[in-house]
């Protein structure tokens, strides 16, 4: 039969096909790739013939298969299966190579050389609008630090670390394309925006309370005031926190990131300390108007916001006489 002979040819692909796929669903790909003539012809088909249902995986294609030996191909193990990979929001670079070596062939090394690849880094600038030259700065630990967008993702298991790292880029264009004029009106840079987001991730659990801490840390970059916040005192010297408290001499060390120093006042970090999600960029992009200088959690994610330092050491006293002040 016509439908059901091969379509001849030298062409050959790895289709991949994804969790939820069906041999239905995936008609119109065979179609579209050149493996089928009919879409309509294939559905009939497969109600003729009892299919399994889908693995997600890749299965390898070509011209010269008939109808019969596709879907006999596509019944069989994949070729190559697909991985799953979570990487959570707040979390930095570090725990992003972790997850990429520990579910995938790619070493550390290979990792850490493309994040100082300057070609590869410029490729990536003159293809994304929301990536730009702050990326190039040696002062940072990690250049797209903040730019990776934490999510569930499929890969195939022989992907690259720029497969992996463009998968992720493409997702946070498309969570920034709804807010792309705001951020190119805003008097903040993206890169700002983002390093703004990144402090908010860490230092506060829910939407409101991150903008409340963005508006806090904007009044002080205003105020000419260091933000003196921890997170970036950690991330300066590479410690995660939870794993130690920090020495003086790394509490008070002058570092691009490090907001604690005072040759740090009305200054950012040099960049993103974390990978945030959407909620956090949005408190960047939109904080609380208020005339708050401070911020304090207790040890339950509550954040207490004052006007003065007087009254953001009350609040300290009392957070540690009703026992809610954390400690390791």
């Amino acid at each position: 039969l016509y439908y059901t002979s091969p379509i001849g040819g030298d062409y050959e692909e790895e289709i991949e096909v994804k969790t939820g796929d069906t041999f239905v669903s995936i008609g119109n790909t065979l179609k579209e790739k050149g493996f089928i003539r009919s879409v309509a012809f294939y559905k009939i088909y497969l109600k003729t013939r009892k299919v399994d249902s889908l693995k997600a995986g890749n299965y390898v294609l070509n011209q010269k298969m008939g109808l019969k030996e596709i879907v006999s191909t596509l019944q069989k193990e994949p070729t190559t299966k697909s991985i799953t990979i979570t990487f959570k929001e707040g979390k930095n670079m570090r725990s992003i190579i972790s997850q990429i070596t520990k579910n995938t062939e790619i070493t550390e090394n290979e990792v850490l050389s493309l994040l100082q690849d300057k070609q590869y880094i410029n490729e990536l600038i003159d293809s994304y609008w929301f990536l730009t030259d702050s990326l190039l700065n040696e002062n940072l630990y990690y250049s797209l630090e903040g730019y990776l967008y934490p999510d569930t993702y499929q890969f195939q298991k022989n992907s690259t670390c720029k497969d992996i790292f463009k998968k992720m880029i493409d997702n946070l264009a498309i969570k920034l394309e709804p807010y792309k004029k705001d951020i190119e009106k805003s008097s903040y840079t993206i890169h700002e925006l983002i390093t703004i987001a990144s402090l908010a991730e860490l230092e506060a659990k829910s939407e409101s309370d991150r903008s409340g801490v963005a508006g806090v840390f904007y009044n002080r970059l205003r105020a000419k005031m260091s933000l003196g916040s921890d997170v970036t005192t950690y991330y300066a010297a590479k410690i995660d926190m939870g794993e130690r408290d920090l020495y003086k001499s790394e509490l008070n060390a002058y570092n691009a990131y490090n907001t604690r120093n005072v040759n740090m006042a009305g200054k950012l970090p040099v960049g993103p300390i974390c990978n945030p999600d959407i909620t956090s960029i949005k408190a960047a992009l939109y904080p609380t108007q208020s005339t708050d200088y401070y911020f304090v959690a207790d040890k339950n994610g509550k954040v207490y916001f004052t006007k003065t330092n007087a009254e953001h050491e009350k609040i300290i006293q009392k957070l540690k006489q009703e026992g809610l002040w954390f400690t390791y």
